[in-house]
This record gives structure tokens, C-alpha cells and sequence, in this order.
């Protein structure tokens, strides 16, 4: 009995390390970039923003991990040093750049020597307000994120936290700064506390919509203001972009849940991976989950790697909207680029193959004058520490949607919605 118990022990760890090996071979090789600088954008912003939700904002800062200036400080610090990275070439800011909206503008992220994770990197700005972390919802904090990156073989590359302190912990400045804010010399859980304090000061508010929220009827123009009646009726983006579809949400644009959208779902046997998690992944282990999510094909089961349940396979977070225009590429594999092939993927009710596609996605019937406002309302969306560059790219993405959509499909927009396969039987 022992002996059997040992060989099939043995056997799940040698699957699962062959999983991650094969992901490993499969990640290609991009040209590293330099770390970015902290400039005007990365500085902690102001609760005073218009549309900021005061309320909610205090209340998300942790009772055993409140604020300081100091503590603020330290966190940006460490946000920015690729010392923290096994070969001191990627930092948090890396894949969360300031200039980028706290996003890094690609696909999937870069890590250490060039290798690419197969998640895109979401923003950091408003992250504070997120119920979970990452895509599929691996972990509930800010703290929790801040040490998955860092240990992570394809991001940062240290082999463990205490790996990544030790470097830390041996330059003076960190030395006097930990004693400083924490009463002690530097550690792995106040490593965390600090970046998680920098990323709670990223509110991002005061776009054009808040203030038209607030009263100015002329912030928005016409064709925004047709995109949010779309919105919230013909368009059903507020069946995943709200927290209740009975009252118009104007703040975060999500609804904290996750959804099976039709992504990715051609490219990959979920089913298959579904099976293979399973037996290569300890339920719950977060080190596990994380690896298999940014290392292997595993990816695409997004959910259901915490989970374990059929109907959160190739499920992923909704992401909130604010400054959704410079946030792209979109989806969590960034595979498309313009606003336009996301209005165009939802129009037609992508996922006609999806066993597991959430109900509410189906074909809307929206005309080029439909989507145009839509795109125009996303647009609103965008904060005043990034009008210029979102009047950039706007324009880069509406020359581009001119010549380029490879996600239209105006027949089957406005057909009506194919009956969904069954999920495959084990």
C-alpha cells in the first residue's frame, strides 16, 4: 500500500514538473527592456479626485497594514528596483508602468532574460478596490500579489522571497528605511506591506465621465453619452461591468466575478488541461496555480485552476473600464488589439465551439455607428493624467479599426445565438 501510494506521489510530481517543463520550452525569448523610471505618474494620487468613492477607498486599506508617507515611500522604492528580480533586470514597474498606466503594452509579460508569461499584465491602477488579484483570482490581497512575481520563474526569477530579502537586506539605505517605517530590519512580510501601500495610494478617477457623473452635462460628447445608453441595454456590457444590472453603476465597472468569454477557448483542449491540473496541481496551492498560470497552456483554464469546478473552466476576472483606452491589448492573453475587435468579439457572440461560455454572451446586433459610440463612451473613461495619450491612441486605434478587423463578423452579429455544444463527458 505504502509503496503504491509512494509511486503515485511520485508520478503526479513528475507530471506536473514535465507540465512546467514543456511550458518553460514553449516560452519564447523577447529583447529586455530597461527597468522604467519613476516619473510625474507614478506618485501616490489624491482621494480628492472627482468619482473617487471616499468611502470605499478608506475602507480598503487594511486595518494591520494602514497607510504612513513613510511606509508609502519605501513601497514606491521597492516598486522600481529590479534588485529584486533573481538577475536585477525586471522590477514591479516593469510589467506596471506609470507612463503605460501601470500596464506594460504588450501581450503577455517579459520577465527576466526575455522570457514571456502568458498572461497579460493588468493595470495596478484602482487595484486597491479589487475583491481578488489577478485573472483567475489566486489571491485576495495586494500583499498576496506583491510575492508571486518576485518568486516566479518566468517574472522575476528569485527562488524564494527570503532569496530576494537577502539582497535587500544588505544595502544600508533599505536598512534604515525598514527601521524607519517598520521598527526592524528588513523582512520579507514588510517587503510586501510597503509595495502593497504604494499600489493602495493608484486611484484613478476624475475622467470625462465622472464629470459628467457629477453634473457638467457637456464633459462627454453626444456619441459618449449614446455609448453608455448602450451600454447598459443593447450592448450588455453592464451584465459583467456592474455590480447589479437593476441600477447604473458609474464608479468601478466590474462585477468582481469571472466569466467564460469565448477567449482562447479554439487554441486550447481545456478539457484535456482541465484533467491534466488536476493531477499535476495540489488544490489550493498557490505557488502551484501560479506557476502553472503564467508558465503553461494551463492558462486557459483561468479559474478553474482555484476552483476545480467545471463551470469556472477558461473563466476569468472582469477587469474594471477606467482607462480600459490605454490600457490595450485586451482579454487576459492580449490577443486583441483595438477596442473596435473587443466591441467586434462581443458583437457576434464569440465562442459558437465554447462548452462552457457564459450565458450571457450572445450575438447584440450592433451596427459601425453602435460600436463607434461604445468605443467613444470607453473612451470617456479615461483620467486626466492621461487625456493626451489617450487622445493618441484613440486616434491610433480608430485608423487602424478603418483597415483592420479581424473580429467582424456582421452576419453572424446579428443572427440569432447557436445552440451551445455540451461540455465533454470525463
Amino acid at each position: 500500500m505504502a509503496s503504491a501510494m509512494s509511486m503515485r506521489v511520485a508520478l503526479v510530481s513528475v507530471l506536473a514538473a514535465a507540465l512546467l517543463t514543456i511550458g518553460w520550452q514553449r516560452t519564447a525569448i523577447l529583447k529586455e527592456l530597461p527597468i522604467p523610471k519613476p516619473g510625474p505618474l507614478a506618485h501616490p494620487k489624491s482621494i480628492h479626485q472627482v468619482g473617487v468613492p471616499a468611502a470605499a477607498t478608506r475602507a480598503a486599506i487594511p486595518p494591520d497594514n494602514p497607510q504612513t508617507p513613510e511606509k508609502i515611500a519605501l513601497g514606491q522604492k521597492l516598486f522600481f528596483d529590479g534588485r529584486l528580480s533573481a538577475d536585477g533586470t525586471v522590477a514591479c514597474s516593469t510589467c506596471h508602468d506609470p507612463a503605460r498606466a501601470f500596464t506594460d503594452g504588450r501581450p503577455t509579460s517579459v520577465g527576466i532574460k526575455g522570457r514571456i508569461g502568458q498572461r497579460n499584465a493588468p493595470t495596478i491602477l484602482n487595484a486597491l478596490y479589487n475583491k481578488t488579484q489577478f485573472w483567475d483570482g489566486r489571491v485576495k490581497t495586494l500583499e498576496e500579489q506583491a510575492a508571486l512575481p518576485i518568486v516566479n520563474p518566468v517574472e522575476m526569477g528569485q527562488p524564494s522571497l527570503d532569496a530576494a530579502m537577502a539582497r535587500i537586506a544588505a544595502i544600508p539605505e533599505y536598512q534604515d528605511a525598514f527601521r524607519k517605517v517598520f521598527g526592524g530590519p528588513p523582512n520579507a512580510r514588510d517587503l510586501l506591506r510597503a509595495i502593497a501601500s504604494y499600489e493602495r495610494t493608484q486611484l484613478s478617477f476624475d475622467s470625462p465621465f465622472d464629470r459628467f457623473i457629477a453634473g457638467d452635462s457637456r464633459a462627454i460628447d453626444d456619441a459618449a453619452k449614446r455609448g453608455w445608453e448602450l451600454f447598459n441595454t443593447r450592448a450588455r456590457c453592464n451584465k459583467c461591468h456592474a455590480l447589479t444590472e437593476q441600477k447604473r453603476a458609474a464608479i468601478y465597472f466590474t462585477d468582481n466575478d469571472f466569466h467564460n468569454i469565448g477567449i482562447g477557448i479554439i487554441r486550447h483542449n481545456v478539457a484535456a488541461l482541465a484533467r491534466q491540473a488536476e493531477q499535476a496541481i495540489k488544490s489550493g496551492d498557490t505557488s502551484q496555480i501560479d506557476r502553472a498560470a503564467i508558465q503553461t497552456d494551463m492558462s486557459a483554464l483561468g479559474r478553474f485552476l482555484i476552483t476545480r469546478r467545471e463551470r469556472d473552466i477558461a473563466a476569468f476576472k472582469t477587469p474594471g473600464l477606467r482607462n480600459v483606452l490605454v490600457t490595450g491589448p485586451y482579454f487576459h492573453d492580449g490577443s486583441q488589439e483595438t477596442l473596435w475587435d473587443v466591441m467586434d468579439h462581443y458583437n457576434k457572440g464569440d465562442g459558437l465551439q465554447d462548452p462552457y461560455l457564459d450565458e450571457d454572451i450572445q450575438p447584440l446586433a450592433l451596427t459601425e455607428d453602435d460600436i463607434d459610440d461604445v468605443v467613444a463612451f470607453l473612451a470617456s473613461l479615461t483620467s486626466a493624467d492621461y487625456k493626451d495619450q489617450g487622445i493618441k491612441e484613440l486616434a491610433r486605434q480608430r485608423e487602424l479599426s478603418r483597415t483592420n478587423r479581424p473580429q467582424r463578423d456582421t452576419a453572424r452579429a446579428f443572427s440569432p445565438k447557436p445552440q451551445q455544444p455540451k461540455p465533454p463527458r470525463p
